[in-house]
């Protein structure tokens, strides 16, 4: 019988790797910026035009490549980073594989030019889907330059698969603001479409957390701090009033590496136990440094996962850190209710001694010693005695009255304040524990879900404004400022038309302000905050591929968030509007979320609970 095993070519073998390494752009810009800071830059550039699709370049200033290395560096398992299988543990760079560049290659067109420092002149190589089609030599700068085009030329499958732009421009700037955070000693500047969108000057952790996520999160952050033997731990957390409800602003690195653990978001949650509302998330940018020998990072490729020596000992410590910490700048309440805060010792001031005070004072003086020559006496007039006695009240009426004359009002009642025909009016609704609305029909009676039924109402109000008319909106006197990140600015700004259907109006876009000078009507000032909050949280859980389910998960958001709660009081008016609401909806069974609105109970099904 024939052999029938063979050995795959190289390039089939790259496309294969490419599929586990190469999942969309966003991979791409995280491999290339890795190398860059792998090769000692200290400022990188990231060039991106259509979301990554039709370009990735990254340019570095690091120590570059030699014609050799520049050649061998698109073959696979060939790396600088490590010569044996012990060096997997000590590892301190971000790569390791090899796989990278020759993954690349496989799936897209890739220029590079690069050289060293020494060398008067740099190379350039092109490579079209794992075949080199130029070599040549180029006036360069010091450092490496890496252009991407046409990724997944070869693939049309997985092309056709990627999202819209702008779902993949987010996950490119989550790549880019996790090596940025890690490494605020860098340089960092990324362009979109040829317009600037971050400029991160090289600067302390602090100030590159501001810079990213805009400057009122300076206030937020709380420091963290604390060396042991196991784990060094250092970076900030965000003040529990500043929770959000979807996770976004959590990052946790080891050894400058961003790594994903639940069980270690775990440890960071249990210690803002009581002090977060439910189903929130607190905000953390924390640095764990540990022996590189206890922990395992060749897990997956794309090298997010990592395996600790002994977890629970990181988890205790990161509990506690985290703990002391909410306590130690006062953010945590203490449960000492005859404390009088303004007494407490500020914390840099415990190990200072007191000074004692510098007053003077005159023990001999007496204000209670006085002269009493230039006294003036003061006397007052007394008050005369009222003459009128109270016997004058009466006079006058000595005359007996003559009650025969006076005629009194029979005990009979003749007449009647209201017609006969008149029925009492009765309520046609009921609200039943502040949470359903009881009617009644026909057959028997309808119990409602209001804030469900709400829901519905408003989801097809604002789906109609968005789509069809446009929303009346109100102008406000004094027009609202609110802080959001870069990405959130940029999100808003795709969904600023949108948002004008409803009834907002945007005066004003800044790099990390928006100013809104007009709500819709049935929306307060105190709300727009929150509903633009919600409205970010699930576009970016979504992830919207049109602009028809971009106005539903509009319209889903706000109707959200205004929506009658549970536990609200309705007045018979109110009631009886949103019943006669909801059954004028299209929908009216389902809430925009699928699920019922109300139940019916039929005559007969109250009989059968009372045989």
């Amino acid at each position: 019988m024939a052999d029938i095993i063979q050995l795959l070519p190289d390039h089939v073998a790259n496309q294969i790797a490419a599929g586990e390494v190469v999942q969309r752009p966003a991979s791409v810009v995280k491999e290339l910026i890795e190398n860059a800071v792998d090769a000692g830059s200290n400022s990188i550039k990231l060039i991106i035009k259509d979301a990554g699709k039709t370009l990735i370049q990254v340019v570095d200033n690091g120590k570059g490549m030699s014609v050799t290395d520049a050649r061998l560096s698109f073959e696979r398992h060939a790396t600088s980073k490590i010569k044996a299988a012990e060096d997997l543990f000590q590892l301190h760079t971000k790569g390791f594989r090899g796989e990278a560049l020759a993954s690349i290659a496989a799936i897209a067109h890739v220029e590079m030019n690069t050289r060293q420092e020494d060398d008067e002149v740099g190379t350039q190589l092109k490579i079209e889907g794992s075949k080199i089609v130029d070599q040549s030599v180029t006036v360069t700068p010091k450092g490496t330059s890496i252009s991407v085009k046409n990724l997944f030329f070869n693939i049309p499958a997985r092309r056709n698969f990627l999202k819209s732009d702008t779902v993949e421009l987010r996950h490119i700037i989550d790549e880019f603001q996790r090596v940025a955070l890690a490494h605020p000693d860098i340089q960092f500047d990324f362009y979109n479409n040829g317009s600037e969108l971050f400029n991160l000057p090289a600067s302390n952790l602090r100030q590159r957390i501001v810079h990213i996520f805009g400057g009122k999160t300076n206030e937020k952050l709380v420091p963290v701090e604390e060396d042991t033997e196991v784990v060094k731990l250092d970076g900030f957390i965000c003040k529990p009033e500043f929770s959000k409800k979807t996770r976004g602003e959590q990052f946790f690195f080891v050894n400058n590496r961003f790594v994903k653990n639940s069980y270690l978001h775990h440890a960071v949650c249990a210690a803002f136990e009581g002090l977060i509302k439910e189903q929130t998330h607190p905000s953390y940018f924390l640095f764990l440094e540990v022996d590189p020998s206890g922990i395992d990072i060749n897990i997956h490729p794309t090298k997010t996962e990592v395996k600790f020596d002994d977890e629970h000992a990181l988890y205790a410590i990161l509990r506690a850190a985290v703990k002391h910490s909410l306590g130690q700048f006062n953010v945590a309440p203490v449960l000492d209710f005859e404390r009088d805060a303004n007494l407490d010792t500020p914390y840099n001031y415990q190990s200072k001694n007191a000074n004692f005070p510098t007053v003077e004072v005159d023990a001999s003086f007496n204000p209670f010693e006085n002269d009493n020559k230039g006294s003036v006496s003061v006397s007052y007039p007394k008050r005369e005695k009222q003459t009128a006695s109270w016997e004058s009240l009466y006079v006058g009426l000595e005359k007996k009255s003559d009650f025969g004359a006076i005629e009194l009002e029979s005990e009979e009642v003749t007449g009647s304040l209201f017609s006969e025909t008149q029925e009492e009016v009765t309520a046609t609704t009921y609200q039943l524990h502040k949470k359903y609305i009881v009617t009644t029909i026909k057959s028997g009676m309808v119990i409602i879900n209001q804030h469900r039924a709400h829901q519905r109402v408003l989801y097809e109000q604002y789906l109609k404004n968005i789509t069809v008319d446009k929303g009346v909106s109100q102008q406000l006197l004094f027009p609202l400022t609110l802080s959001f990140s870069t990405t959130e600015i940029a999100l808003l700004k795709d969904l600023k038309e949108s948002l004008e259907h409803t009834g907002f109006l945007f005066s004003n876009f800044k790099n990390d302000e928006v100013e809104v000078s007009g709500i819709p009507l049935n929306v307060s000032e105190s709300e727009v905050g929150i509903i633009i909050d919600q409205l970010l949280s699930d576009f970016q859980a979504e992830v919207p591929e049109s602009s028809l389910s971009q106005a539903d998960i509009l319209a889903k958001a706000m109707c959200k968030t205004l929506a009658v709660k549970s536990g609200e009081v309705l007045n018979v008016a109110s009631q009886e509007a949103l019943v006669n609401n909801l059954f004028a909806t299209k929908e009216p069974t389902v809430s925009p979320f699928n699920k019922p609105t109300y139940i019916t109970m039929s005559v007969e099904e109250i009989d059968k609970r009372f045989l």
